[in-house]
This record gives structure tokens, sequence and C-alpha cells, in this order.
């Protein structure tokens, strides 16, 4: 089992690949099985999608905060010497992109921000429901309610409730703070690296102001919204959006 820095990643690796190496960082209480094949199997590509500290198969009991966790995510990339890679996070993972792309700029050729902000604010009652095993059952119900679109699969959604509902509250309780205390705003203007930001028309979670906000705001951004589409985007609309990453990477390549 591929573990670097106490990280477990799923790797697919093609020898003649000139692509930079994608890597895929999941949303709060997820984990690489958070990304469909057609984007951890990304054809012709070298992709890495990791399991954060105490999701998955990582051991752990995880991070407090957007910045520890990115922190623990360069640790993994230096110990597999992976530089200059697409950074692509969901939700949390894109504030844990942002915090990479800004502190530790040597790893970051680009960054994509799937279904993310620049803050990542939660719901009160998710936050309490997710203290207490007891109420653990409400807060994935609040969840199933409204991270996915009107036109996922209920197969889809029972599949991905299922995985969610193998973490411990804690885990799940710790993400969800970790994101409810996350503030970039203010350092957005800092970012030096290219940005794709890509949100669904229909996220509940994470409105499209939050994604518009994003790219207004990081100088060499690019927006894309997939309509249909709610807040679990790696998950309802895999092919689609590792279409949208593939023409991204074509460009990144032109340019660097």
């Amino acid at each position: 089992m591929p573990v670097t820095n106490d990280i477990y990643h799923f790797q697919n690796v093609n020898e003649n690949n000139t692509s930079p190496p994608i890597i895929l960082i999941h949303g709060a209480g997820g984990s690489h099985l958070s990304w469909t094949p057609e984007l951890r199997r990304f054809t012709g590509k070298d992709v890495y999608a990791i399991d954060l500290p105490g999701h998955g198969k990582s051991e752990g009991h995880g991070e407090q905060t957007l910045s520890a966790y990115a922190d623990r995510v360069a640790g993994w990339m230096t110990g597999l010497g992976l530089y200059r890679a697409f950074i692509v996070g969901h939700s949390m993972g894109g504030g844990i992109a942002l915090e990479l792309a800004l502190r530790y700029p040597h790893l970051t050729l680009a960054i994509g921000l799937i279904a993310s902000g620049a803050r990542l604010p939660v719901a009160a009652e998710l936050l309490a429901y997710t203290q207490n095993p007891s109420t653990y059952p409400s807060a994935l119900e609040i969840i199933r309610r409204n991270a996915f679109s009107d036109n996922a699969s209920p197969r889809l959604v029972d599949l991905a409730m299922q995985r969610l509902a193998e973490n411990r509250p804690s885990v799940l309780h710790n993400d969800f703070h970790a994101c409810d205390t996350f503030n970039f705003t203010e350092k957005l203007d800092s970012i030096r690296r290219p940005a794709l930001v890509v949100c669904g028309a229909e996220d509940r979670m994470l409105p499209f102001r939050f994604s518009q906000f994003l790219a207004s705001r990081i100088d060499k951004a690019e927006l894309q919204i997939i309509q249909d589409a709610g807040h679990m985007l790696p998950q309802e609309n895999g092919q689609e959006l590792a279409e949208i990453l593939g023409t991204y990477i074509k460009k990144l390549k032109s340019t660097t």
C-alpha cells in the first residue's frame, strides 16, 4: 500500500507522460474514492489521489486547520519528489490547494478549485450534529439533502453517503471546523499561480458566488460552470470534469 509521510495515495502513472503530475485532494470527510475512475485514472496523465490524514486508508486523526493539512500534503509531495504539480482540490481540498499555492509555490504549477471558495462556511447545525455520535445520522441526512443536484442518481447518492458514514464523527467534525474557520479572502491577491475554478450551477452548499469571487480575485483564474450539477462535482460529473481538466492541462503545457 503506497504510504508516504503517513499519507496513502492511489496513483496512475504513465511512463510516456509529459504533462505535470495531477494531485487530487478530496473534501471534508472524503477519500481518494471521492474522485470517479475517470479522474483517478486520467488517460495519459500521472495522477495521485490522496487520503488526507485520518481519512480513507491514511491513519491518524486529521487536522483542525487547512494550513495544517497543507503542511502535511507538502511533506508528502516532498517525500515523493513531486514538484510543480497541478493541484486539484474539491471543497475543503480547494482551500488546501490555495494554502499550497501561497506557501509552497515551488510545489505548485497551477491549482484547480472545484466547488470551493476563499471562505468555506459550514451550517451551525452540521457543526453541532457532528460533535455527538448520537446526532451524527442527522448531520448525514442534512448533507444528503444539500450536497447533490436533483439530477444525481439515487444509487450514486447512496454510495457517497455510505462512504461518508464510514468516517469517525470526530474526523468529519474537525474537517467542518477547519472549513468554517478558514478565511483566505485577503490572501487571494497574493496567489501567483494559474487557477481553474469549476462550480456546479445547482450547488446549494457553496453557491456560484463563492466560485465567482475566487475567479475575480485570483489574477490568473479561469471560471467554468457545469450545469445541472451540485456540490459533489467529482462524483456526479466526473467525466465532464475530466474533460475540463484535460483541456486546461493542454493550456498549461503551452504556456510553461
